[in-house]
């Protein structure tokens, strides 16, 4: 008997560092995972194979597999090596190669990504929130369309609102499964507009998420992006989530209340982010529980400490399951 049938299901959304960071936490504790992830990217190696290959964006995907994968730490580095020198080798990461290359020998994109879990042991299961690549459009405060994922944050204008053209976009059922069958779904962190709400735009995604009975948790960035949430506070990130969905769908949001170092604070200021400020207030008054603790390491950069993060979100998991008995 398969012994995943006796973990708790938790179904993780998201794309980018922040999402793989959490999961390489996650992956230690006793939970079936499935993580839907983000294909929305248009930028560097993987902007590259999906305009030369038309497949979906494989980077975000490469950066989970890689987190959950139960492989020797060298292989881990191998995938995610970066070619420096090279003509039409440069910028690209051997992973994203090693999927294309799946893509182009089982026929499919999503088959290959399953190929590839199966090969390096992954912890879980790794889906696209749709089979297809998805072009994100933004509308931003004074009116303007921008096209592209990677364009977004680089006009240096307000979002008011990013969208996609539905009709040419289907969810992955297997997605939509996940989430019908989850105990729990976890949400972020992550670039909100460009790696958090694409998933939520997918049809169906958001309505499921919606309907589901499962605990639903967000983790919040600990700092603001450049471009994309500038001044946003935890309760900014979750109204735009609720403006993009239509529903408050969360029980409880997970905040950093841990002081970040001033030189650090400067470095990063230096590239215009700040750290998120927790506007408790706001945040209780939409009827969220907070789960609050230090919950940030600093080493080049600015991570969520993964250990007492999947702690947290493994008791939350576990209370949602003890309320259901």
């Amino acid at each position: 008997m398969d012994s995943n049938l006796e973990l708790p299901k938790i179904v993780v959304i998201g794309g980018g560092t922040g999402l793989s960071v959490m999961l390489r936490g996650l992956k230690k504790k006793p939970l079936d995972i499935t993580a839907i992830v983000t294909v929305a990217d248009d930028g560097g190696s993987s902007g590259i194979l999906r305009s030369e290959l038309q497949i979906p964006p494989p980077g975000d995907i490469r950066n989970v597999i890689t987190a959950l994968a139960d492989a020797e730490p060298i292989l881990s580095q191998v995938l995610s090596h970066r070619f420096t020198t090279g003509t039409g080798l440069a910028g690209h990461s051997v992973g994203n190669l090693i999927l294309a290359a799946m893509t182009d020998i089982t026929g499919d994109f999503v088959t290959g990504i399953k190929e590839l879990s199966r090969v390096l042991a992954v912890r879980g299961r790794v889906l696209p929130a749709s089979g297809q690549a998805i072009v994100l459009k933004a509308e931003m405060e004074d009116g303007s369309i921008i096209v592209g994922e990677s364009q977004i944050p680089k006009v240096g204008k307000k979002i008011k609102k990013v969208f996609i053209e539905k009709s040419e976009v289907t969810p992955l059922l297997e997605a939509i499964e996940a989430i019908k069958e989850a105990d729990a779904i976890l949400i972020g962190p992550g670039s909100l507009y460009t790696s958090i709400i694409p998933n939520l735009l997918v049809p169906q995604i958001a309505d499921t998420i919606d309907q589901s009975t499962a605990v639903k948790i967000y983790v919040s960035n600990v700092m603001t992006q450049p471009g994309e949430t500038d001044n946003y506070t935890v309760n900014d990130h979750l109204q735009a989530i609720y403006q993009h969905m239509g529903y408050h769908i969360f029980d409880y949001v997970i905040v950093n209340n841990e002081e970040i170092p001033s030189h650090v604070q400067q470095k990063y200021a230096e590239k215009g982010a700040l750290p998120v400020k927790v506007d408790l207030d706001e945040i209780l008054k939409n009827g969220f529980e907070v789960i609050s603790d230090k919950l940030v390491l600093y080493r080049t950069y600015l991570r969520h400490d993964a250990e007492k993060l999947s702690m947290h979100i493994y008791q939350l998991v576990e209370r949602g399951l003890s309320r259901k008995r």
